[in-house]
């Protein structure tokens, strides 16, 4: 059985960036096995945050046109897109669940992709947010 699964930025950004280590070979292959199943899911947020982390923030940055191209490819995930509604949900999750703004978004988008789980180091291991469990891929095997 396939699991629809929300990819966080940080193991988006950890799968391409070849000086995190470890993180970056279990970043890899958990990727490769969303890619190979059809069962990624992500947001604009997300897309955005990795633009910008594997450019400046990365131990090796990617150009341009190789973060442009990377980008590009995961269009084919049908990124949910934050709109209007999505922020004011985002405002009741962040009261609801007392963390920030920007994970309770992360939240939202999870559950508009219709994912069973969100990959993250970000939250908290195995934490329910409604129809969501979170798994941090680095103390789990997947």
């Amino acid at each position: 059985m396939t699991v629809k699964t929300f990819v966080d930025t940080n193991i988006l950004v950890y799968a391409y960036d070849r000086g995190a280590g470890d993180k970056h070979a279990q970043a890899r292959r958990t990727i490769g096995r969303l890619w190979a199943e059809g069962s990624g899911a992500l947001s604009t947020q997300v897309l955005q945050e990795f633009y910008i982390n594997v450019r400046r923030k990365a131990q090796r940055p990617i150009s341009i046109s190789s973060a442009r191209s990377l980008v590009a490819d995961y269009m084919a995930w049908d990124p949910v897109v934050n709109d209007g509604t999505s922020i004011l949900e985002a405002i009741d999750a962040e009261r609801r669940y007392k963390i920030s703004f920007w994970d309770a978004l992360i939240i939202v988008a999870a559950q508009k992709s219709e994912a069973d789980v969100i990959l993250s180091e970000d939250f908290s291991q195995g934490q329910k947010y409604g129809s969501v469990r979170v798994l941090n891929p680095f103390d789990v095997d997947l």
